[in-house]
């Protein structure tokens, strides 16, 4: 099945502590059906120090999220929509729900 959410996509996150933050995706993990959000769900990484990092301590970094717990973020509009997939031209492309504007298309 077609990704409806892909990386580089601007999404909004719908629950959660940073719910209605926008950000870009930064890694899509299917098979776990999650996805990383560009400083969105900050997690402390208490790491020990090693060869690579001396220094060690406390490191922020972005956790994954759901994907359902995220929306696409509408190019036309700027509100959250649902994806679908239509052919045009030959080719099966994306288009927002909201307004039927193509999606990186």
């Amino acid at each position: 099945m077609a990704a409806k959410i892909r990386k580089g996509d601007r999404v909004v996150i719908l629950s959660g502590r940073d719910k209605g933050r926008q950000g870009a995706v930064l890694k899509v993990l299917p098979k776990e059906e999650r996805l990383l959000v560009e400083g969105l769900n900050i997690v402390h990484r208490h790491t020990r120090p090693t060869q690579a990092d001396p220094q060690g301590g406390i490191k922020d970094k972005e956790a994954s999220l759901h994907v359902s717990n995220v929306a696409l973020v509408d190019p036309k509009t700027g509100e959250p929509t649902r994806v679908g997939f239509r052919v045009e031209g030959g080719k099966k492309v994306r288009f927002a729900k909201k307004s039927g504007e193509v999606i990186n298309g």
